[in-house]
């Protein structure tokens, strides 16, 4: 263990939010260095990723081919709902991060923590662990999403009173009420901005039979996208966009307006608003009253959306704050568990625990 922590004087040591849609890393005393979509470009069939002339087809680079690949190559998300879904490609991105971050000339690899999913099963941790091994870190350690967004977003997580934190990422969102550093009551379910995305996909070919993309969809989303009614001026906002006629098979572009995709929303919505309720259901009652004085907080890339603190405040009669820069908290909250990792190392799993 001492000469474990020798080594760190020779290493990057980095925190990782390994996100469905974003992978974020930090490094202890740096902040956040990287922030990349989880896309890797592969050649068809071969899973080799995609070689440039400036490096690889990672991140952003595979990002801006997303639907725009010609048949020979592939642009692919390799995690799911927050989970690994293709073991290689994951190894291969994380990879490509790592020696991103750390640069050419380091000869000890990196310890490494990663924020995973509450929710998933050993194998899947399993799988997180071997993919970021074999990708170079020369120790893995595993935190759940939820204790890194609450410590992320400056919540009192170590004192005896109850912090409600909900993480609504790419693929899951974590619904959990901390205390005393550990977590007292969560849940995790597989619906979240991927699902907002999905069902503006579904809503653009019902209602105007027009093929639009993943990039496209988010982009209504963040634009023009709201859980409800705010009173604000974007309430009744419109946008343009362009896709592809089902019919005729050939490019055409519409004007949709805010409205519309408020009501395509309310299914994941509802969805999320139904597991946060049940979480409170499930709570002891003196951290239930705690609740009462100290709300909810919201976290990652969902919490943006305009209207969801209204819709999750008016559900649960709780005061609900978007959390200070909310796309970063699981990030900014691995990099405190990597700051202060003797005193963290036993509530987290690691590549050790199977000695």
């Amino acid at each position: 263990m001492i000469f474990d922590s020798l080594l760190s004087w020779f290493s990057v040591d980095m925190g990782i939010d390994l996100g469905t849609c974003n992978t974020l890393v930090c490094v202890r005393g740096e902040g956040i260095v990287l922030n990349e979509p989880s896309v890797v470009a592969v050649k068809k069939n071969t899973n080799q990723v995609i070689r440039l002339h400036d490096g690889y087809a990672v991140g952003w680079v595979a990002k801006e081919m997303l639907g725009k690949t010609p048949g020979s190559i592939t642009a692919i998300r390799p995690l799911k709902d927050g989970v690994i879904s293709d073991f290689e490609i994951t190894e291969a991105m994380l990879s490509y991060f790592i020696r991103k971050v750390q640069g050419k000339h380091t000869v000890v690899g990196p310890r490494v923590v990663i924020a995973v999913p509450s929710g998933i099963t050993a194998v899947e941790k399993r799988a997180v662990l071997d993919s970021a091994e074999r990708a170079g870190a020369r120790r893995v350690y595993l935190v759940e999403e939820p204790m890194a967004a609450g410590i992320g977003a400056n919540l009192p997580v170590v004192e005896a009173t109850a912090s409600m934190i909900v993480d609504i990422g790419g693929g899951t969102t974590e619904v959990a009420i901390i205390s005393l550093a550990d977590i007292a009551q969560c849940e995790s379910v597989r619906v979240a901005g991927d699902d907002m995305d999905e069902a503006i996909i579904n809503h653009m070919k019902k209602a105007y039979n027009l093929m639009v993309g993943e990039q496209t969809a988010e982009r209504i989303k963040i634009e023009i996208g709201s859980a409800c009614a705010t009173g604000q001026e974007g309430d009744d906002k419109t946008m343009e966009v362009r896709g592809r006629d089902m019919i005729s098979g050939l490019p055409r572009k519409t004007v949709i307006t805010a409205q519309e995709i408020r009501e395509a929303l309310q299914e994941p919505i509802g969805a999320i608003i139904e597991t946060v309720t049940r979480t409170l259901e499930r709570t002891e009652p003196e951290l239930a009253a705690d609740l009462v004085d100290n709300g909810i907080t919201l976290a990652g890339g969902g919490a943006l959306l305009r209207g969801l603190d209204m819709m999750i405040s008016r559900a649960t009669g709780l005061d609900v704050r978007v959390a200070d820069d909310p796309l970063t908290c699981v990030a900014r909250g691995t990099a405190t568990y990597l700051e202060h990792l003797e005193e963290w190392r036993s509530t987290m799993e690691s590549d050790l625990d199977d000695g």
